[in-house]
């Protein structure tokens, strides 16, 4: 008896997933915890679970390389900057420069 309440509200949160993909809600959230309640009793579901969380990081690590190997936009000179100058203090260092 067990088995039919876990399925119905399993598949009761997996449909109400892949209602709120295209309805405001938190689509994916729900199909996930569906498919967690229905790990409980279902190796099938347990698999599947198992497929979906691997896919889901290796987008996820995917889209932090990316966004973590992106340059840092460097600023453009204007048109009036000047040419930095041999002699004074060094910009970096600090100290003097002068020969």
């Amino acid at each position: 008896m067990r088995w039919v309440a876990v399925a119905v509200v399993g598949v009761t949160l997996v449909l109400a997933g892949i209602a709120m993909l295209v309805l405001p809600g938190p689509g994916w959230v729900a199909i996930f915890a569906g498919l967690a309640v229905l790990a409980a009793e279902f190796t099938w579901a347990a698999k599947l679970l198992g497929r979906m969380n691997s896919v889901a990081l290796r987008l996820w690590h995917m889209v932090l390389g990316w966004f973590g190997r992106r340059p840092a936009p460097q600023p453009e000179p204007g048109p009036d900057a000047a040419e930095p100058d041999a002699s004074g203090p060094n910009a970096i260092t600090g100290r003097d420069t002068t020969p």
